[in-house]
């Protein structure tokens, strides 16, 4: 029976599992590998979760307990291309319509949706308005 709620127990439960299937992609995990290793037990994991953990009771609950701006950590994992944030996002579906009521896993798929447009133009690369020719 999917959640009807979101509390800081069922936002848990749905970052781990999705970073349990992140660390499995193929075009995802090299990245999150790279930067925090293959074991969700590990000890970087365990900092980036809990800020997770965090971000998404802001996002979800409204309760303040992030403070940061999410994107600087992600500006230097690589290139971080518009197929990369698909499969995020693609996968990041997958697991809230699997967890969460309908109406609730569109409020997390929205919110993710908004993320992913937010980093992909922090990472754009457009320098064709500094162009003179």
């Amino acid at each position: 029976m999917p959640y009807e709620t979101v509390d800081r127990a069922e936002i848990e439960h749905m970052v781990h599992e999705f970073y349990s299937i992140v660390l499995k992609d193929d075009i995802l995990s090299p990245f999150f590998i790279k930067a925090l290793g293959d074991d969700l037990k590990g000890g970087k994991w365990h900092e980036h979760l809990n800020t997770l953990y965090n971000f998404w009771m802001l996002m979800m609950v409204g309760k303040r307990v992030y403070n940061g701006d999410p994107f600087p950590p992600h500006a230097f994992l690589g290139p971080l291309g518009p197929e990369t944030f698909e499969r995020w996002l693609e996968l990041f579906h997958e697991v809230v319509f699997r967890l969460f009521t309908e109406e609730i896993a569109q409020r997390f798929y929205k919110k993710a949706e908004i993320l992913a447009e937010q980093f992909q133009y922090n990472l754009s690369d457009d320098d064709d308005d500094d162009d003179w020719d």
